[in-house]
């Protein structure tokens, strides 16, 4: 079995432990932004390719505890590191964090685990220097109470990068986020969704991805494949798999609209992408079933109305950022309150940076959620079944 490492936003671990235990596979143990778990061989495939709340998957190499940099530098050195890499590879300790620990430089750290991987490869492969003329690998290493981590990414670009989404705009929202908050309103692919501010169409999108049961990284490769243990065969297999999963017999009624023409088009070009690239996996396993396009409109959200009894509006409205000024991302937010008399039995979901959003919108949130994807914080506000209150 291996060991391997999710990270997630801060925020979403219990949602991206809930996806792995989905999965099949068994959870090990969470720290804020990741979470380990244990999985056989096809675990390295299947989690790179159908996590949608994950931004990236490692595979452990060692755990050890190091309270000096000798323990650091022999925890390293011990690990098998010629099984994991070419002769040619270039590896990069891309990132260190460190937290209640003994040691407590984060660049001596990076330093000390570089030497130690180096020293190791050039002894076992009898080479003073190692070419470095082919492929990156990424090492990253989490030091918790003195017990040392070292992780080999197996993802490469990070997952959010689906690859369907060729322009997102100003300030877009990661898929990844865009995923956690359809986990975080429970919605169900019966139910009516509209994005009322859907910039490049990620929010509808995603949710289309996830009520026909499409695996999100179908679109992409990932960095396991330059790896010495990388298996074609079961990479292809488990892609198969996944396509004979992917629905084509659901109803699902999934909308967007934007003031902004050019987003409506932006998220048209999206979409198309992303149901093309459904559409290739299923042609892989000898299926010409098409994936139905989510509908997007121009429209300013204050003319929208209901249009159906029950639904889930979820947005990701313009801010200060996207704005370019924080008192008419204010303005904005109050006269968004008609959303909740226009769509009267719908629940709401609302991500944003604004501190004073509750305060500008003019209802308390049923329930908010503070997410922490990169630098940026943000609160997710939630306003369940609301009666136009």
């Amino acid at each position: 079995m291996n060991t391997l490492v999710a990270l997630c936003a801060i925020g979403a671990e219990k949602i991206l432990g809930n996806e792995i235990k989905h999965l099949g596979y068994k959870l090990e143990s969470n720290a804020p932004g990741r979470v380990s778990f244990l999985g056989d061989e096809t675990a390295l495939y299947r989690s790179n390719l159908c996590l949608r709340t994950a931004d990236r998957v490692y595979l452990q190499l060692a755990k050890y505890n190091a309270l000096n940099f000798d323990e650091l530098f022999d925890g390293t050195y011990k690990i098998n590191l010629q099984d994991y890499f070419n002769k040619d590879t270039r590896i990069v300790v891309d990132k260190v964090r460190i937290n209640h620990s003994k040691l407590n430089s984060e660049h001596s750290v990076q330093g000390i685990v570089h030497k130690a991987i180096y020293s190791k490869l050039g002894d076992v492969w009898k080479m003073s220097n190692l070419p470095e003329s082919g492929n990156q690998s990424d090492i990253r290493v989490y030091i918790e109470k003195n017990e040392v981590l070292v992780l080999l990414d197996i993802s490469g670009l990070p997952l959010h990068k689906r690859g369907y989404r060729t322009d997102g705009g100003i300030a877009p929202l990661r898929e990844t986020a865009a995923a956690i908050l359809l986990q975080e309103m429970m919605w169900r692919r019966k139910t009516p969704l509209h994005d009322p501010f859907c910039g490049s169409g990620t929010i509808a999108i995603e949710a289309a991805l996830y009520a026909f049961n499409v695996a999100p990284g179908f679109g992409r490769r990932f960095a396991i494949e330059n790896l010495p243990f990388y298996n074609q065969e079961l990479d292809t297999k488990t892609r198969e798999e996944e396509a004979s999963k992917i629905r084509t017999d659901v109803e699902v009624r999934i909308t967007g609209s934007d003031i902004d023409r050019n987003a409506v088009e932006r998220a048209k070009k999206n979409a198309e992408h992303a149901c093309v690239m459904a559409g290739r996996a299923l042609k892989s396993i000898g299926i010409s079933a098409h994936i139905p396009r989510p509908d997007f409109i121009q429209s300013d959200f204050a003319d929208l109305s209901a249009p159906y009894d029950e639904g889930l509006l979820l947005c990701n409205p313009p801010y200060g950022e996207r704005l370019g000024d924080e008192e008419e991302a204010e303005k904005l937010y109050a006269k968004m309150h008609c959303l909740l008399s226009d769509f009267p039995n719908w629940n709401l979901g609302i991500i944003t940076s604004h501190e004073k959003f509750e305060e500008c919108f003019g209802k308390k949130a049923t329930k908010a959620k503070k997410i922490k994807a990169g630098n940026l914080d943000t609160t997710f506000y939630m306003y369940l079944n609301n009666q136009g209150k």
